[in-house]
C-alpha cells in the first residue's frame, strides 16, 4: 500500500491550496482518479494566461473538438516570445479554464503585461478597487527617474504655467490607468459571475504596473447588478472590450522635480485618487493613497511627500 493513501483528503486540499498555480493544478488532475476529484476543491489559485490559442470557428467532428480543446489549454500556459496585450484577451478564456474548479474563494491573476504605452523612462503605476463598477483608483507616475540631483533653483513648488504645459501628459496617464483597470474589470466578469462563493479577488500585472481588487462586498455587488441586468441587450462594455468608467472627479498633485531620502530624483512626479462623482467625498484620501503603495518604499515615500503639495481638483464625464 502507498503510504500517500492514507493521507486525508483534507490535507491534500491544503497543500494544493498552497500550489495555487492553476497549470500545475490542471495537470495533477490527470495524476489519478483522487487528485481528479480532489483538485477541483481547491479554493485559493493563481491564474497566468500567458497566451492564447486560436482557432477558427467551424463546425468539427467531437473528437477534433476535443483535440482542439486540449491543445488550447495548454498554449494557455504557455509562454510567449512577447506579452499578449489584455485587450486581446476574452472574459470566456479565463471561465473556461477555471471551469473545473467549483469552490474558488482566493483567486490571483497574473497578466503578462501592462497595457499603457509610455515615453522611455516613465513609469505609471496604479491600484484600483472595483465593484460593480469602479470605487476608487490611485494613480501614481513620474517622466523619469534618475540619481542627480535637481539644477540649482529647481523646487518642489510650480507656476500655473508650468502646470498646464504637463497636464495633458497627466491626464493621459490617468486615463491609461482607468482604461486598464476596467479592461482587467471585464475580462474576469464571467469568472465573477459563476463563482459565486469567491470572497476576493486580485488582478496584477506581472511588470507591477497595476493591480485590482475586488473584495467580498465588491464581488457581491457586482453579482447583484449583473443578475438584474440578465435578459437585457448587451452595452457598450462588449464593443469597447473593458467595463464603462463612470463620471469621475480626480484630485491631482504634482511636483516638478521630487528628490528622495534614497538621492533618487523623480521628474514630473504626479500622484492622481480617483472616485465617482456619484456620492463623492475626498474622506480618507491620504490614507487610501499610502495604503497603495505601501509595500514599494520608493513608491511609498513619493506618495508621501506628493501629499503634501496642492491639490487640483479635476472632473471627466464617463467613457
Amino acid at each position: 500500500m502507498d503510504v500517500f493513501d492514507g493521507v486525508p483528503d483534507a490535507i491534500i486540499v491544503d497543500i494544493l491550496n498552497k500550489v495555487g498555480d492553476v497549470r500545475t493544478l490542471l495537470r495533477c488532475s490527470s495524476l489519478s482518479k483522487r487528485f481528479n476529484s480532489l483538485v477541483p476543491q481547491t479554493e485559493s489559485l493563481i491564474l497566468r494566461p500567458d497566451q492564447v490559442g486560436t482557432t477558427e470557428s467551424q463546425p468539427d467532428s467531437p473528437l477534433s473538438n476535443i483535440l482542439k480543446s486540449v491543445h488550447g489549454l495548454c498554449s494557455l500556459f504557455t509562454k510567449p516570445a512577447k506579452p499578449i496585450p489584455t485587450t486581446s484577451l476574452s472574459p470566456n478564456i479565463p471561465s473556461k479554464i477555471l471551469s473545473p474548479f467549483d469552490r474558488i474563494k482566493n483567486l490571483g491573476v497574473e497578466l503578462p503585461g501592462g497595457d499603457a504605452s509610455l515615453e522611455n523612462g516613465a513609469a505609471v503605476k496604479w491600484k484600483a478597487e472595483y465593484g460593480e463598477t469602479l470605487q476608487t483608483c490611485v494613480v501614481f507616475a513620474f517622466r523619469s527617474a534618475s540619481t542627480v540631483s535637481p539644477s540649482p533653483g529647481s523646487s518642489d513648488g510650480e507656476s500655473d504655467a508650468e502646470f498646464v504645459a504637463g497636464l495633458k501628459t497627466r491626464v493621459v496617464w490617468t486615463i491609461s490607468a482607468l482604461i486598464a483597470a476596467s479592461t482587467r474589470h471585464f475580462l474576469m466578469s464571467e469568472v465573477v459571475k459563476e463563482h459565486e462563493e469567491m470572497e476576493s479577488l486580485v488582478i496584477r500585472d506581472m511588470g507591477g504596473e497595476g493591480t485590482l481588487v475586488m473584495n467580498s462586498e465588491g464581488l457581491r455587488e457586482f453579482r447583484k447588478i449583473e443578475a438584474a441586468r440578465d435578459g437585457e441587450v448587451e452595452d457598450e462594455r462588449v464593443e469597447k472590450n473593458r467595463s464603462v468608467v463612470p463620471s469621475v472627479r480626480m484630485s491631482m498633485r504634482h511636483a516638478p522635480s521630487l528628490k528622495l531620502e534614497s538621492s533618487i530624483c523623480l521628474e514630473s512626479a504626479t500622484l492622481v485618487i480617483v472616485r465617482p462623482s456619484e456620492r463623492y467625498s475626498d474622506v480618507g484620501d491620504d490614507e487610501l493613497a499610502t495604503e497603495a503603495f505601501a509595500g514599494n518604499c520608493m513608491y511609498g515615500e513619493a506618495v508621501v511627500a506628493l501629499l503634501k503639495c496642492r491639490k487640483n481638483a479635476i472632473e471627466m464625464n464617463s467613457f
